[in-house]
């Protein structure tokens, strides 16, 4: 059968158009053709090739959506979840911070950055009397958002960004920033030092807090 095929259209202009057609001489065998190729072999039908193809565009978009879930997650900043429960705070290496590590490791009046509440950075502070404050100041400048840093030297947070200043304990007394730093209490649970919501007047001002 083969042969007689090639030889159809070897001498298409003697056979008419051969046993392969034009399809052929386009570039494209029909199923016909494959037929003609080999008796034996299956071609589905359009039903069954419209099944298939249903099949793989389904498995793909599953695919994709098993790695996009992922994509998509890792944009979304942890500062958008609750802050309402207690959070165990957490060093620059992501380890629970502990009272006595904490303590073993700063002096008296140290002001240093670990995760809060949100995930935002927040100062742990060592009193005097070498104990945790009972409270944690948040980092963020309430002037556009910039991380303030402590400045043991002249004993303020001094905000690099625009200039605003915070005495020790996180109230503002210097602008462009509008208002004092967020409070968060401070606590300790089992060992170890847990940040959760301030709710209460704000101990330096006698206001109601601005960041409920």
């Amino acid at each position: 059968m083969v042969m007689i095929s090639l030889t159809g259209w070897m001498h298409g202009s003697e056979l008419g158009e051969g046993i392969f057609g034009t399809a052929w001489r386009d570039g494209r065998l029909t199923d016909r053709d494959v037929s003609l190729l080999s008796p034996d072999a299956f071609v589905p039908d359009m039903d069954r090739r419209n099944l298939m193809n249903a099949i793989l565009a389904a498995s793909v978009g599953v695919a994709g959506l098993g790695m996009a879930v992922p994509y998509i997650s890792f944009f979304v900043p942890a500062g958008s979840g609750g802050g309402g429960a207690g959070v165990v705070a957490k060093d620059a290496l992501g380890n629970d911070v502990t009272t006595a590590g904490w303590l073993a490791t700063h002096n008296a009046g140290a002001r240093e950055l670990v995760q809060g509440l949100k995930g935002d950075a927040t100062y742990l502070i060592v009193n005097d009397d070498k104990t945790i404050a009972n409270y944690g100041l948040n980092a963020v400048c309430t002037h556009l958002g910039c991380v303030v840093p402590w400045n043991a030297a002249q004993g303020k947070f001094m905000c690099p960004c625009h200039g605003s200043q915070y005495n020790a304990e996180g109230k503002v007394i210097r602008g462009p920033a509008p208002l004092s730093l967020a409070l968060a209490h401070a606590d300790e649970v089992d060992g170890k030092v847990v940040f959760s919501t301030w709710t209460e007047t704000d101990f330096r001002t006698g206001e109601a807090p601005w960041w409920k």
